[in-house]
């Protein structure tokens, strides 16, 4: 009983001694764990830290080789002031030779083709019923004459009566008129030329029977043309009566024709907003053709100078015109170094390979002329040895 008795307190304080001791290690091992953790996130911080450092030291000291573009010098000239449109030319006389009356065909008198003048017989329709008329009414006519004299004599001997003179003179006055009328008939059968010009192809035959209005031969005058063409409305305030028009065809590409502005269209069309315009254009040598598709282009009185690049030192985008605008810069050295900078400008025409520069550039500003899909803004590039491309003979107008 006393030996139990002394055990049981000993037993008891080793339980009551166990849960202290449990605590104590735990907070160590999760101080220790905490302060690993640090250090290794303080490693990850400062590895990082190091590599962007690195990295940024890096790019810093390698510096891109000068890009080599060709330059070209920003100007200041008097650039045509031009219109561009589109059109096609019609002749001043053209016309589809006909026939007035019905009738037979009995000759045919000119070739396919062939230049005639104004009055030259044509085609000739038979006619000799009437040529019979016209000797009749003609024999009448004598016979009133004769009458109408003896009637005009005796009258005046106070032998005769004045009734019988007017009626003498009313029947002279109607044969005549039967052989003027007859006469009418006569040439309307006998087909002229209206005016000098060149006939078409022959669309008949000797011994075809033509009604009235059948077609016989186109005629056209070739030695002027008439030009049309439209150009917007909004360019109504610089078009005027007596422009000189310049003119290209397909059929000539190495030729251009002048002519000048002779009618413009005083209404404006309120479906397209363009205005219609006439120019005659001398054509001695019968080179433009009547329904030639035509480009055109109207010169219109010079502008004060404006600043111009080539076409090739604009880079035309959706967001907007812009070049490389060559500047010059000191480096730490003193040493001369070139940038190109983007520069947005605004373009105007182009005319013979040049672009027209509103805004955005002056006169003697250096410009990339070729190599810009190489560059961005701020690179540094070097002057290439190479020229600019030369202007095309045809440049595209625009």
């Amino acid at each position: 009983m006393s030996i139990s008795s002394t055990q049981a307190p000993i037993s008891a304080k080793s339980i009551d001694e166990k849960p202290h001791a449990r605590p104590v290690r735990m907070r160590r091992w999760f101080i220790i764990v905490g302060l690993l953790l640090v250090v290794l996130a303080g490693g990850l911080w400062g590895f990082n830290a190091f590599r962007n450092m690195m990295i940024a030291k890096f790019f810093a000291s390698m510096k891109p080789p000068p890009v080599a573009v060709s330059v070209a010098e920003a100007t200041s000239e008097v650039v045509p002031n031009l219109l561009y449109g589109i059109g096609d030319l019609a002749a001043v006389h053209q016309v589809d030779i006909s026939n007035d009356v019905a009738g037979r065909v009995t000759k045919i008198l000119f070739e396919a083709g062939a230049h005639v003048n104004a009055g030259d017989p044509l085609l000739q329709i038979f006619d000799e019923p009437d040529q019979a008329d016209l000797l009749s009414y003609k024999a009448q006519a004598t016979a009133a004459q004769l009458a109408l004299e003896r009637a005009k004599s005796l009258a005046s001997r106070q032998f005769g009566p004045q009734a019988t003179v007017d009626q003498t003179q009313a029947s002279y006055d109607q044969a005549n008129a039967a052989i003027a009328k007859t006469e009418a008939i006569i040439s309307q059968k006998l087909v002229k030329a209206p005016f000098g010009g060149d006939l078409g192809v022959r669309l008949v035959e000797v011994g075809q029977f033509l009604g009235a209005g059948s077609k016989i031969v186109s005629l056209t005058d070739l030695s002027k043309v008439f030009l049309n063409f439209t150009l917007p409305e909004k360019q109504r305030a610089v078009i005027a009566v007596g422009q000189t028009v310049r003119v290209k065809v397909d059929t000539f590409p190495n030729r251009t024709f002048e002519g000048k502005i002779t009618t413009i269209e005083p209404q404006i069309n309120s479906d397209t907003r363009n205005i219609k315009v006439q120019a005659t254009i001398d054509n001695a040598d019968h080179s433009l053709k009547p329904g030639m598709f035509a480009s055109t282009t109207v010169v219109l009185p010079p502008e004060p100078a404006v600043v111009t690049v080539p076409e090739t030192a604009v880079d035309y985008t959706l967001y907007g015109d812009s070049v490389f605008l060559i500047k010059e810069a000191k480096d730490d050295k003193g040493a001369t170094t070139l940038t190109a900078d983007r520069t947005f400008v605004r373009t105007g025409d182009r005319v013979n390979g040049r672009t027209v520069i509103l805004t955005g550039l002056k006169a003697g500003d250096r410009v990339a002329a070729v190599g810009q899909l190489k560059l961005q803004s701020g690179a540094a590039v070097a002057i290439s040895s190479e020229p600019p491309p030369p202007i095309p003979a045809n440049p595209p107008r625009y």
